[in-house]
């Protein structure tokens, strides 16, 4: 098989994932669309290897090392997305521009002591 087919497969994928990150407002679909763009690369980290002959296989080690820095990225992304849902109640990327909480106090709570008397 000629190195081609796999770059080509391996660019559409990438692209569907850039695609899923800009356009999706959910952060799971965002994430999702992030290990697509992840596979693209190891796809083509494994063609070019296999393309070269690399009798040391470096592509197909440094694959291994992105699926591992993947499966951190899925699992501390979850959770930050977990926190968040829990606090926010929306995963909602829109809403989610601010990140500091709005904690609103009335005039008499003021930290000055400046109260509305």
């Amino acid at each position: 098989m000629h190195v081609v087919y796999p770059v080509v497969v391996s660019a559409l994928l990438f692209s569907i994932g850039v695609y899923g990150v800009l356009a999706r407002r959910n952060a799971i679909l965002v994430l999702m669309s992030v290990e697509l763009m992840l596979n693209a690369v190891n796809l083509n980290l494994v063609a070019f290897d296999v393309w070269l002959r690399d009798r040391l296989h470096g592509g197909q080690v440094l694959t291994l090392f992105v699926i591992v820095i993947a499966a951190a990225e899925v699992g501390l992304g979850l959770a930050i997305v977990l926190a968040v849902f829990r606090t926010r109640r929306t995963v909602d990327v829109d809403r989610l521009r601010a990140l500091a909480e709005v904690v609103r106090t009335s005039d008499s709570e003021r930290p000055d002591g400046e109260g509305a008397s």
